[in-house]
């Protein structure tokens, strides 16, 4: 398997640092808003990246963190008269929503920056008594960043061209050793949420917050660092360092990065009118049509999004998904149970557009190729069956379909609209097996419309419903 690795700018072979097992950090949105749909790619991507690793066998350690304090989270607080962390808790709480929608799975862990300050003030301490960190007298912490000799390895920048784009915006009365230097700790002010620590009461710089929640739920060497490209530098860059010069190991053997995303072109902004939120697409598309949009790139890939693309999103989504349906209609239909030999030569077939579909996967997650690979597969079956064929046949392509749909987190079943006329069809019929006393099959008929998510209520007045 090859992964382009942003650190040599070259796809290398993928080794997992323990056999068998792959550690993953992805750094997560920081929670003052719904999300919004460039956020909405590193999520989908990197689901993605694991659930090609488990479909390969491999035991995923999958770390996501919420950055639950910040700048931005203390604006949207002060600006609503509420505290911090409820901001922070309520969208955590929609992004899970969102998430779900798109169906991202539950990282292993989603680690909460304000549950980790011992972590951070452990690594502050650890860093300055190895020299490369230093407090100042107002309460903030540095890093030293000339004492990490290979600063700049990540983003390929050299530290001196850095340092000459900082000497113009030096500020009178900074306390820093060195312009390049970037905050570790920096003391409260007024209003804001603050915890205490040998140097001031106050709150954690946002690179440390990463290296700690890695650290803590991966080890300190993990596989791959991911997130997306505009977290190179400095976020990711200054995580190397504090790391490294901490642990004294290699933070990451593999750094992952997605492409941007455009709308129509242009840089998404509010200004620009054209800021999209994951609930404002939720409202016009099923959130699987914006899964499969963003993995027909490339990863890497910028990503232009526009009605137009989502159109067609949708549309070669319906073909896969509509494949689906006809196969489980032969299943269900079939007059034949076992595979006749000219099927099992059709099946071995079949076999070729798996080949191509992980051989898509395995060069650094080519989803567009693998999407390419499914379209085949499903021309392919679309040629191949008919009511005529058998149902271990139909059903044997079925779940080869729906094994790659899944490794893409796109979901092969149609959810059937529930038709309020087939919900009264029911409760006629559970009326009259009660009027029978029939009250075994009264009893499945409740459950059965409590799974489409009906809820049944008896009243003198009749039986009401309500949908969950």
């Amino acid at each position: 398997m090859k992964v382009f690795n942003t650190l040599t700018r070259k796809k290398e072979e993928f080794v997992p640092i323990e056999e068998g097992k792959v550690s993953i950090y992805v750094c997560g949105p920081t929670v003052y808003n719904l999300i919004h749909i460039g956020n909405a790619r590193p999520m989908i991507v990197f689901d993605t990246v694991r659930r090609y690793f488990e479909y390969k066998g491999y035991e995923v350690n999958y770390v996501s963190n919420f950055t639950d304090v910040d700048d931005k989270i203390i604006k949207a607080a002060i600006e609503e008269g509420v505290s911090a962390d409820e901001i922070s808790k309520r969208y955590i709480a929609e992004c899970k929503k969102d998430m779900e929608g798109l169906n991202v799975r539950p990282a292993t862990k989603h680690p909460l920056a304000t549950e980790e300050i011992d972590g951070m003030l452990q690594m502050i301490s650890t860093l300055i008594e190895k020299g490369h960190a230093y407090a100042v007298e107002d309460g903030t912490v540095y890093f030293r960043t000339r004492s990490f000799k290979e600063y700049g390895k990540l983003s390929h920048k050299n530290i001196d061209d850095l340092e000459a784009g900082h000497r113009s915006i030096k500020v009178s009365g900074d306390l820093k050793e060195d312009p390049l230097d970037f905050v570790l700790w920096k003391p409260k002010k007024e209003g804001e949420p603050s915890w205490q620590s040998p140097w001031s009461d106050g709150r954690p710089g946002w690179h440390i917050e990463c290296s700690v929640m890695s650290k803590k739920y991966l080890g300190d060497r993990i596989d791959i660092h991911a997130g997306g490209e505009d977290l190179v530098f400095p976020h990711h860059e200054n995580e190397i360092a504090q790391s490294e010069c901490c642990n004294g190991v290699e933070f990451a053997k593999y750094w992952m990065h997605n492409g941007f995303l455009k709308i129509n072109n242009e840089k998404m902004s509010k200004s620009l009118g054209n800021f999209f939120t994951v609930r404002d697409i939720s409202a016009k598309y099923d959130l699987q049509v914006l899964r499969f949009f963003m993995l027909s790139a490339h990863y890497r890939s910028p990503l232009n999004f526009s009605d137009d693309l989502m159109e067609a999103a949708k549309n070669g989504l319906e073909r896969i998904v509509n494949c689906g349906e006809q196969l489980n209609y032969y299943a269900d239909n079939a007059k034949t149970e076992g595979l006749s030999s000219d099927e099992e030569k059709l099946l071995s077939e079949a076999k070729e557009y798996v080949k191509k579909y992980e051989a898509a996967m395995e060069d650094d997650f080519n989803t567009a190729d693998a999407i390419s690979a499914i379209f085949e597969l499903v021309k392919f079956t679309n040629q191949n069956t008919s009511d005529a064929s058998s149902k271990e046949f139909v059903l044997s392509l079925r779940k080869e379909l729906e094994t790659l749909c899944d490794v893409l987190g796109i979901i092969l079943n149609k959810e059937k609209e529930v038709l309020d006329e087939d919900v009264e069809a029911l409760i006629a019929e559970r009326q009259a097996a009660r009027k029978e006393k029939n009250f075994q099959r009264a009893d499945e008929i409740r459950d059965e419309l409590l799974n489409m998510g009906i809820i049944l209520e008896d009243t003198r007045e009749g039986v009401k419903w309500k949908r969950a």
